[in-house]
């Protein structure tokens, strides 16, 4: 599944344990998820889309 959670992170200028932290999770499980190597639960989606106020459609694109 591609995403953007890169380039929101980016935006915010937070490196990937500043967003772990801020969502309580692991670096090394933000890390996965920006290298699509681990696709977030549902609850995780929404939070992520949360903190960055963007709906998880335009965060995760889940056509692929």
């Amino acid at each position: 599944m591609k995403n953007l959670v890169k380039v929101e992170r980016a935006r915010h200028n937070l490196t990937q344990a500043e967003l772990a932290k801020e969502i309580n999770v692991s670096r090394q499980t933000i890390h996965a998820i920006e290298k699509s190597k681990f696709n977030p639960s549902v609850t995780l989606a929404i939070r992520m889309a949360r903190f960055f106020k963007v709906t998880v459609e335009y965060l995760f694109d889940i056509d692929d």
